[in-house]
């Protein structure tokens, strides 16, 4: 890899004597890491646990994540371990929440932690501007499983009218991506300090828009995965100068290994520099908007009555069925769209219905349903989700061979004996998905679009969660 010149220069400014190791360590291999998804897999792992972060942990190589069914099951999320150090201004500062926003949410590792650090009850919205990005957004929060998620595809200030909403908002902005300089080559090529002028500006561009979003009191994680000071210490200045933003300190432990601030006069900033830390280039501030500011941009949540004309009797659902295939189908309000039927919590529906009048919702809830004509089919973000009730269907262990067939979307053949109609497979006790068992052979209703393309087929089984 070659580095582009102004930015060695760059560089060589901003750390003396320490840039050499910088430079070496930057030339080298990325560390790989997981985080668990502690609702699904609860088993204990023989590896080395990211410092900063409750469930996340190192692996020693690379493994073909792709042919790992827990992988498609939600199971764990392959996460960059220093965008895990979140983790630590959430517990540090958040306390209570009711509405979390991750602006820039694709692909969804942050989003991810985000919805297992939350309290259970609070709702997270998860954004993406670019709609293929969103879509994959949009398949990673459905495989976690958490019912209380809202993924939506908007611009910033499409959230400005929303009024002081959210009592956290994650801003994981766009950026030059220094920090990725060793995992992807795209970012060295098109790195310039014409592109490094743009991001700035366009990071206080964003954050202009959504913190009138941020109820008085709440809460902003400022992150980036750049090294320069232009996108970091200095936007974090800008955010106190001209926002009246309070920067907040995070506790850490000398032995993470973790750079503070490069310019004196911001001083609670926190940068993950490889050859320092075990991790990518990464940095994070975190910022309390004053308390005492007059909520004028407040807007309140529809009222149930208001509201009430779009919910469905559970009696007068296409298939009354369908709220039996969740826990606690009382807590749920039932909604027949053009081509199914959506769960959403109760109490969350308020807030569905603000949302959907200003942004473009790609899921809220949880979809439990496709109607075709009169057949009515279990969906697979239904399969995939954590309330999906234990006794609501058949269910099927696959073995490694079958499980691999049917991530590739491949006709399969359920054991003899086995119910007709649909069928939940499983993988290690976790849901794969669903199949509609016709005797002969079973229908394979995994989704289209999430198949496994490649035609290769390891010799071993993989196994990243032991």
């Amino acid at each position: 890899m070659n580095l582009p010149a102004p930015f060695e220069h760059a560089m060589r400014c901003l750390l003396g004597d320490g840039y050499e190791a910088f430079r070496e360590a930057l030339l080298g291999e990325p560390a790989v890491s997981i985080r668990l998804n502690r609702r699904k897999v609860s088993v204990d792992v023989p590896y080395e646990s990211v410092p900063w972060t409750t469930d996340g942990y190192y692996l020693e190589e690379r493994p073909p994540f792709t042919f790992d069914p827990l992988f498609h099951c939600g199971g764990y999320y392959v996460q960059e371990a220093s965008s895990m150090f979140v983790e630590q201004a959430v517990r540090q500062h958040l306390g209570t929440a009711r509405v979390a926003l991750d602006l820039c949410a694709a692909p969804g590792g942050k989003s991810t932690l985000l919805r297992s650090l939350l309290p259970d009850d609070a709702v997270l919205v998860s954004n993406e501007v670019m709609r293929p990005r969103a879509q994959v957004l949009a398949e990673n929060i459905t495989k976690w499983g958490h019912p209380r998620c809202v993924v939506t595809s908007n611009y910033p200030a499409d959230f400005t009218p929303l009024g002081s909403l959210f009592d956290l908002i994650l801003v994981d902005a766009p950026c030059s991506g220094e920090g990725m300089f060793r995992k992807d080559e795209v970012a060295v090529a098109e790195w310039s300090p014409e592109n490094v002028a743009i991001c700035w500006q366009r990071q206080r561009d964003i954050l202009t828009d959504i913190w009138p979003t941020l109820r008085p009191g709440g809460l902003l994680v400022y992150s980036t995965c750049t090294f320069n000071t232009e996108e970091d210490e200095e936007n974090v200045r800008w955010m106190m100068d001209e926002l009246g933003a309070e920067l907040l300190p995070v506790n850490i432990e000398s032995t993470w290994g973790i750079t503070p601030t490069l310019l004196p006069n911001v001083p609670h900033v926190y940068r993950f520099l490889p050859g320092r830390t075990r991790g990518e280039g990464f940095f994070m501030a975190v910022v309390r908007k004053n308390p005492d500011v007059d909520d004028v941009g407040h807007v309140e949540l529809p009222s149930r009555k208001r509201m009430a004309s779009a919910a469905v009797s559970r009696r007068t659902l296409k298939s009354s069925v369908v709220p039996s295939w969740i826990t606690s189908p009382e807590t749920y309000i039932y909604k027949e769209e053009s081509n199914g039927i959506v769960a959403i919590p109760t109490d969350m529906e308020p807030l569905c219905t603000l949302l959907a009048t200003r942004l473009r919702l790609l899921k809220a809830g949880i979809s439990l349903a496709e109607v075709k004509g009169r057949d009515v089919i279990p969906t697979h973000e239904l399969a995939m989700s954590t309330v999906l009730a234990p006794e609501a269907f058949p269910t099927c262990e696959l073995s490694y061979v079958d499980a691999l067939r049917y991530l590739h979307r491949e006709a399969i053949v359920l054991p003899s004996g086995m119910p007709r109609g649909f069928v939940l497979v499983t993988w290690r006790g976790l849901p794969l998905g669903f199949v509609k068992n016709i005797g002969n052979r079973a229908n394979n209703l995994y989704p289209q679009e999430w198949r496994i393309r490649s035609s290769h087929l390891p010799e071993n089984e993989v196994r990243v969660v032991p």
